[in-house]
């Protein structure tokens, strides 16, 4: 069938490849029942996550701080837009450092919504965030996944001042999309911030993730993956972009599993990457725990 151009492209069939499999439930109403008593919230719920059901009920989470509201509007994400001021809460901290604990975690990431309205862009709350897992769980590693902070460097130098075992900022798409995909984000501007924490604070290990589907071509895939490298990226994740509903950007392609292989074999193999995690189903924190594989491994 030949598609005019005025005329909107197909939604492709999702895969049978695509499928997940059933959640164990019990597993996952424990973890859910005691994020409801802290009252926290998690990307794991708030994005949608195709894996929830294989983290859940594996006992982990992915923490979503200063949420659930976020002050961008990017199209392809689940989370609500909020573009009111919010004032920090001060007991967050305190009740995801409880979680980490009651939960029993040997490694944890911790997230957040962005948060343009804050001079810091919440740097402070993450701060803290890290100071009550170490407080309650010392043996825990701990992972970022930091927003761009809109350029702060002071607020970023402050987050790495906390030592993080791991700083993960998604680079989201290839720079052709940020206009359609991210228009808030600046690909320079998340490229400078990876760089800066390999430069400043070689001892943290350094991630960053992308979504495939969007409309980008393989080779623009390829194209990103050189720049993380030449940025210092120690791990990347690579993902498919499932659309949440109407109101959010359609899915251009379903990515084959042999093409996530040759994007991990590429970027192992020839660009040196320590991991790079590439499948269908694959999110920013999806097997997360395994970097305390590569730390023992690589050690700084």
């Amino acid at each position: 069938m030949t598609v005019s151009p005025s005329e909107p492209k197909p939604a492709p069939i999702k895969p049978e490849w695509l499928r997940v499999k059933a959640p164990q439930r019990e597993r996952i109403g424990q973890v859910a029942d005691l994020l409801l008593d802290l009252k926290l919230n998690t990307v794991c719920q708030e994005a949608s996550c195709p894996n929830i059901g294989e983290c859940f009920a594996g006992g982990t989470a992915t923490f979503l701080i200063m949420g659930p509201g976020c002050t961008r509007a990017c199209p392809y994400c689940d989370i609500d837009f909020d573009k009111s001021v919010r004032a920090l809460d001060p007991t967050e901290a305190e009740r995801l450092g409880e979680a980490v604990s009651r939960l029993g975690l040997s490694h944890v990431v911790i997230t957040s919504v962005n948060r343009d309205d804050l001079a810091d862009g919440g740097a402070s709350q993450f701060v803290a965030c890290i100071e009550q897992v170490r407080q309650r769980s010392p043996l825990t590693t701990i992972e970022l996944l930091i927003p761009d902070f809109c350029g702060n460097w002071d607020a970023l130098a402050a987050v790495m001042a906390a030592a993080p075992h791991v700083l993960n900022h998604n680079i989201e798409t290839v720079p052709r999309l940020y206009n359609k995909a991210r228009p808030q984000g600046r690909y320079e501007r998340s490229l400078e911030l990876l760089q800066r924490v390999r430069q400043g604070w070689p001892q943290a290990y350094s991630k960053s993730g992308l979504m495939v589907g969007l409309g980008e071509t393989d080779a623009e895939v390829l194209a990103v993956l050189a720049d993380l490298r030449r940025h210092a990226v120690d791990i990347v994740t690579i993902g498919q972009y499932l659309s949440p509903g109407p109101k959010h950007l359609p899915v251009d392609r379903f990515v084959e599993p042999l093409q996530f292989a040759a994007y991990k074999e590429h970027g192992e193999r020839e660009l040196g990457f320590l991991q790079v995690v590439s499948t269908p189903l694959t999110r920013s924190s999806y097997h997360a725990g395994e970097v305390q594989r590569l730390m023992r491994q690589h050690p700084r």
